[in-house]
C-alpha cells in the first residue's frame, strides 16, 4: 500500500542563505531568484495536493530552509533530530511547534548521537539511516530503537562519498528506487526495483514522491523519461540556487 501525504512543511530561504555550508563548486546562491524558485516548489507541493504550511525565514540560520534536516515524520510519531552540523543545531528549537499542530507523539535524537533526516528514506515501515558525516552510529541507533516502539524497522547504510543518502537515492513508492553513484549494486537494495540514474544526471537522484506525481529538478531529461516510463507523471521544478547549497528538493520539504 502506498504512502498518501496531505500536509508538507516548507521554511522561506533567508538572505544569509548565501553564506550556507556547501561542498558544491557552483557559485554563491542568487538570494532573488532562490525566493522564486522556492515558490515554485510550493506551487509544485500544491499539485501534487498537498497543504503547505510556510514558515517564515529564520536569519540567523543560512541552511534553514533545507528543513528536513531538522525533523522525521512518519505516520506515527514526529521526530526532532539532532544535526550533525554544529551550525545547524540550533535550528531544531524553531521546529517542535509547527510539529505539534500535526502530531501528538514528538520524540528526540539526544547527544552524543547525531541525526540529518536527510540521511533517512522512509519505504513503507521500512527505513534506511545513511551513516555520513551528519549522522553518527549512535544517531542512527538511537532513531532505530524509537522505530522499533512503534512496530518499524530501521536499517543503517554506510556512506563513503555521499553528503546524504538522500542524496543518492529516492524511494519512489510501488517498490520503485531511483539510485546512483554508491548505491548502485548495493545489496542492502537488491529487492527494489531500480532506476538508476546516469552519473552526469546524479543530481536528479534526489527527486520527489509525491502522491503518485515525482517532482523532477529541471534539466535532467533522462532521469525524467526514465520516471515517467515507470508510469509516474513528472512535474520539473528549478532548484539551482539550492543546489548550490548541496541542497535537493527533498531537502526543502516534511511531508506527511
Amino acid at each position: 500500500m502506498n504512502t498518501k501525504f496531505t500536509n508538507a512543511i516548507v521554511r522561506k530561504p533567508c538572505p544569509a542563505m548565501v553564506h550556507g555550508i556547501t561542498s558544491a563548486d557552483l557559485g554563491k546562491p542568487d538570494y532573488a531568484l532562490a525566493l522564486e524558485q522556492h515558490t515554485n516548489y510550493v506551487s509544485a507541493l500544491k499539485e501534487c495536493g498537498l497543504n503547505v504550511t510556510v514558515l517564515e525565514a529564520l536569519n540567523d540560520f543560512p541552511d534553514s530552509t533545507f528543513i528536513e534536516d531538522v525533523a522525521l515524520c512518519t505516520s506515527k510519531f514526529a521526530l526532532i533530530t539532532n544535526p550533525g552540523a554544529p551550525e545547524r543545531n540550533l535550528e531544531i528549537s524553531f521546529i517542535r511547534e509547527p510539529l505539534q499542530k500535526f502530531f501528538s507523539v514528538i520524540e528526540e535524537i539526544n547527544s552524543p548521537g547525531t541525526l540529518d533526516a536527510g540521511d533517512v528514506m522512509m519505504a513503507g515501515n521500512d527505513f534506511y539511516i545513511g551513516i555520513s558525516e551528519r549522522t553518527n552510529h549512535k544517531g542512527a541507533e538511537h532513531l532505530i530503537n524509537i522505530l522499533r516502539k512503534y512496530g518499524m524497522i530501521g536499517t543503517k547504510i554506510p556512506l563513503s562519498t555521499m553528503l546524504h543518502l538522500k542524496t543518492g537515492l529516492s524511494y519512489l513508492e510501488n517498490n520503485n528506487l531511483l539510485v546512483s553513484g554508491e548505491f548502485i549494486n548495493n545489496p542492502a537494495f537488491d529487492k527494489f526495483n531500480q532506476i538508476v540514474v546516469d552519473e552526469n544526471e546524479a543530481y536528479s537522484a534526489n527527486s520527489l514522491w509525491v502522491n503518485g506525481k515525482v517532482i523532477v529538478p529541471k534539466g535532467h531529461s533522462n532521469t525524467k523519461v526514465q520516471i515517467e516510463n515507470a508510469g509516474y507523471t513528472t512535474i520539473e521544478v528549478d532548484v539551482s540556487e539550492f543546489q548550490k547549497l548541496d541542497g535537493g528538493l527533498s531537502c526543502l520539504s516534511l511531508r506527511f
